[in-house]
């Protein structure tokens, strides 16, 4: 591949590739096993992905769907704060490195002034090229593997530049500092204690951390406690709640979650069914930094429903409750806003300055 933009469409392409040779029913059978894996309730302390075909059916059928989790979540980022650009990234239990091909999409052609977003002497290996200094932290070796390769067929100077490092993602982890820190789905597969571990040392050692889990209620409350810890550590929530107070949704009544489009490949129709061309990934996310940021006047936390001449939109806003707003045709330009709106957008979307 001669891609320098690490997309979906180049990160789909890379995935294609490893797939040839490794017979269909053998990737749906290896798949089938690691979401029931997945699914358990038993947090795991050894790693997942035990082998490169494990690793390579997994990457196949996840990476496109984590991938867009986390872009949807930098987005949110870079809404916030849309002059900030990490200079270092470490990816905690980043495996095949699908959130670190959305971090270097959405810096793709960015480099940070100097050092001067987060003072971090120059790493020796570090890329020429823009985009922030990678490395990716992962206690299965077969999953760095493939994710270097990977890098390494995008083609993007960031990318190819990252580093992969066998670590043990437990209580006992201790990161180097960095301006950026993903943790995405990794969160269900720790301890209670490891869990917090890891965030704790999250926000130690970034100015800005996004954590991604699956959008379901256990996966929500995984993210409610990870706020929780991360504002104590003295972070500000810039993203998705407009605010840093308490989440005002009662727990146990609903969960907040969002939704982001996949293209969905042959694997995926395999083993799932269905003939649809794209699905739609849930996940629940934080994101949290030690710099000022500017955060939505109030976000779509649901999808909107359309009326016969009225949109229904559903809200968290800055006065730290949940609301329902009524748009009718009447309200003209606002209208037809509201009718384009979707889900996990910020409302209104062009705000007063």
């Amino acid at each position: 591949m001669n891609a320098t933009l690490p997309s979906a469409e180049s990160l789909r392409a890379a995935l294609a590739g490893l797939l040839d040779g490794l017979p269909p029913t053998q990737a749906a059978r290896a798949v089938d096993r690691l979401i029931a894996n997945y699914r358990g309730t038993t947090p795991t302390d050894a790693p997942v992905l035990r082998d490169r075909s494990d690793v390579v059916a997994y990457a196949a059928y996840r990476m496109p769907a984590t991938f867009e989790a986390v872009r949807s979540a930098l987005g949110a980022l870079r809404d916030a704060a849309p002059d900030w650009v990490p200079a270092t990234h470490t990816d905690i239990g980043g495996g095949t490195g699908a959130a670190s091909w959305a971090v270097a999409e959405a810096w793709h052609d960015e480099s940070p002034p100097g050092e001067q977003q987060g003072e971090r002497p120059e790493r020796e290996g570090a890329g020429d090229g823009p985009g922030p200094r990678t490395t990716v932290l992962d206690w299965a070796e077969p999953a760095l593997a493939l994710g270097r390769e990977l890098a390494v067929a995008s083609g993007a100077p960031a990318l190819r530049a990252a580093r992969w490092e066998r670590s043990r993602i437990s209580a006992a982890i201790r990161i180097d500092d960095a301006d950026l820190v993903t943790v995405s789905y990794v969160l269900k597969e720790l301890t209670e204690a490891d869990r917090a571990a890891v965030v704790t040392e999250a926000a130690r050692a970034a100015r800005a951390v996004v954590i991604v889990e699956p959008g379901t209620p256990d996966g929500y409350l995984r993210i409610i406690e990870a706020r929780d810890r991360l504002i104590a550590a003295g972070l500000t929530v810039a993203a998705p709640c407009p605010h840093s107070a308490p989440c005002p949704i009662v727990p146990g009544t609903d969960w907040c979650h969002f939704s982001a489009r996949v293209s969905r490949s042959s694997l995926h129709r395999q083993v799932k069914g269905g003939s649809l061309p794209y699905e739609d990934e849930k996940f629940s996310y934080v994101v949290a930094t030690r710099f000022p940021v500017r955060p939505v006047t109030a976000r779509v936390v649901r999808k909107p429903q359309l009326r016969k001449g009225l949109v229904l939109l559903d809200l968290c806003g800055t006065e730290e409750t949940l609301t329902r707003a009524t748009v009718t045709k009447r309200q003209g330009a606002v209208y037809k806003e509201a009718r384009d709106a979707e889900w996990g957008d910020s409302w209104p979307s062009h705000p007063a300055p």
